[in-house]
Order: structure tokens, then C-alpha cells, then sequence
């Protein structure tokens, strides 16, 4: 199945004010209204070079994400032959905190087939692109701006890199004190009759006479949105478009994830140093078809199964 990447970029346009509204007679507001115009994404002035007539990366540069889908855990073995456990990803052929100097961009992955509204219709074709199953927006700097309908792929990022991933967690349902968060519950034995994973006191008496915000009780679990920092990519597939990361990945198989450069690691140590500068914007076709199949990082150092002398 062919799939494009989905590339918008949004400009705010001018709030317009609404009439004021009064509250309780005294207080007055005005509601701000904010509106938004989908433009394409136009190339910056950004200093380039005239070879390659793309911009240079430098360590304010923030790189575009993608939209991976995990395929689940396996284990594969460094240059060492330690083992290392990975979670694969599935790059599925992608394409407002509002902070200054930054640029808000669409990215889409997997084409859909039917159940297509006429607005979303309409948002992808004024792009000329086919309307995409999953779309997230990421924050990026204007030098990294791509054109509608760039496809990204797995080799967007390099081998020895940290990423930050972002999924939803699995929904456990409503769960107890012990389940949820640890709790070690009642005596198992001597006395305790029916309360062994009760959570006991909430609360004093009459003073301060309530719960106070935030105590830890017996509620729903998982389903909210999680973030795994600085997980290393260890391994990418240029073929089947995998990316497989060190440790582990919220959520279930085939869900769909969000994975960009490590936000909180040194720009130093976010890339391997013979990998500096990094793909930018994005990797160029021309080039991704010169690459062997598979990149592995290396591990360097010394073999760790060899047995010191002390």
C-alpha cells in the first residue's frame, strides 16, 4: 500500500473581538476568538548551501517528527554480544505551546479508505494529499520546514541517537490502592477481617474536615498520555522502515506513537558524533538509495564479557 506523507503548516491569523459579556452585573470580559488558515509551507531564508541548496543544521535547529506504529519487544545483540531489549516502530511513510521562532507542522501517516468527512476531505486535498488516518502536530524551527507531501522515512533518524516516544498507556480499568499505586494493603493475618487491600484513613477529623487534592485512591488506570525519554536507537531498517529503540514503549502493539529528538539531552550528546549534522530537514532520497538495509549503532568501549584481573 503506497502511502505519502501528510505536511501542513499553520499560520494564526488576526483574533477578532466579541461583543463584551457581563458577569454577575459587576465583571466584565472579552472573548477572544482565534482563527486559524492553512497555508503551505513556504521554504524559509535560511542560509543554505549552494550544492545542495538546503539549509545547514545547527544546535537551535528543532528537527520535524514522525508517527510510528509499534510492532511490539524482541531482543537483538551489539557488537559485544550483550543483549539488549528493543521495541520496533513502523514508520507508516509520513510526510502549539506558542513559542517564539517556531513553526507548528501536520504530519499524517496511513491513507483512509472510506469514513472520510468533507472537511477532512477538503483540509488534505487544498494540500494535494490523500486524507491520512492519524495526524499529530509538531513544533519545529522555520529551517526545518519541509514542502506538502515530503515522505519521511526511518532514516529521518540516525543509529546511536536518543528520541522521545509518546503514546497512550493501557487502560487497566478501575483498579485498587494496591494495583494502582503500590499500596501494601492490610495485615494478611490476626485480626483483619475483610479489609485486606482496603486503603485505610483518607483523612483526619474535624480539622481539616475533607481529603485533601490529590490523594493517592483507588480510580482509573492507564489510558492517559505518556512520555519515555531518551531511549536510544539502536538499530534502522531502511527497507521494511523500522526503528528500533532501547527499552521499552507505552501502549499496546500497533498503536500509533509519537517519536522526535530527545527534547532534554544535550545537543552534544544527541547525536553520535560521527553522524554530525544529522539528516536535515529530512534524509535525502538520493542518498537513502545508496544505504545498506540495515544501520546498527556501535557500542564502543571494551568487550564487557572478559573477566578483569583485580
Amino acid at each position: 500500500m503506497n502511502e505519502l506523507t501528510t505536511l501542513f503548516t499553520f499560520r494564526r491569523a488576526a483574533a477578532r473581538s466579541l461583543p463584551t459579556r457581563t458577569l454577575f452585573g459587576k465583571n466584565s470580559f472579552t472573548a477572544q476568538r482565534r482563527t486559524f488558515n492553512l497555508v503551505p509551507a513556504r521554504k524559509s531564508s535560511v542560509s543554505s548551501t549552494p550544492e545542495t541548496d538546503q539549509p545547514q543544521w545547527t544546535s537551535e535547529s528543532v528537527r520535524l517528527g514522525v508517527i510510528a506504529r509499534k510492532e511490539g519487544m524482541r531482543a537483538i545483540w551489539d557488537e559485544w554480544g550483550v543483549r539488549v531489549p528493543v521495541t520496533v516502530l513502523k514508520v507508516k511513510h509520513n510526510e502549539k505551546d506558542y513559542k517564539p521562532g517556531l513553526v507548528a507542522v501536520e504530519v499524517g501517516c496511513t491513507d483512509m479508505k472510506k469514513n472520510v468527512t468533507k472537511a477532512l476531505l477538503g483540509h488534505h486535498e487544498k494540500h494535494g494529499v490523500p486524507p491520512k488516518h492519524k495526524r499529530m502536530t509538531f513544533w519545529i524551527t522555520k529551517d526545518a520546514v519541509l514542502p506538502p507531501g515530503t515522505e519521511l522515512r526511518s532514516a529521518h533518524f540516525v543509529p546511536g541517537q536518543y528520541v522521545d516516544v509518546q503514546a497512550k498507556t493501557i487502560g487497566k480499568g478501575f483498579a485498587g490502592v494496591m494495583k494502582r499505586w503500590g499500596f501494601a494493603g492490610a495485615p494478611a493475618s490476626h485480626g483483619t477481617s475483610l479489609v485486606h487491600r482496603h486503603a485505610g484513613s483518607t483523612g483526619a477529623r474535624q480539622d481539616p474536615g475533607r481529603v485533601f487534592k490529590g490523594k493517592k485512591m483507588a480510580g482509573r488506570m492507564g489510558g492517559k498520555k505518556h512520555s519515555v525519554q531518551n531511549l536510544k536507537v539502536v538499530k534502522i531498517d531502511n527497507t521494511l522502515n523500522l526503528i528500533y529503540v532501547k527499552g521499552h514503549v507505552p501502549g499496546f502493539d500497533r498503536q500509533f506513537v509519537r517519536v522526535r529528538d530527545a527534547v532534554r539531552q544535550k545537543k552534544s550528546k544527541l547525536f553520535p558524533k560521527d553522524c554530525i549534522p544529522p539528516p536535515f530537514p529530512t534524509i535525502d532520497p538520493k542518498l537513502l538509495a545508496t544505504m545498506p538495509r540495515e544501520l546498527i549503532a556501535k557500542t564502543g568501549g571494551s568487550d564487557p564479557l572478559i573477566i578483569k584481573d583485580r
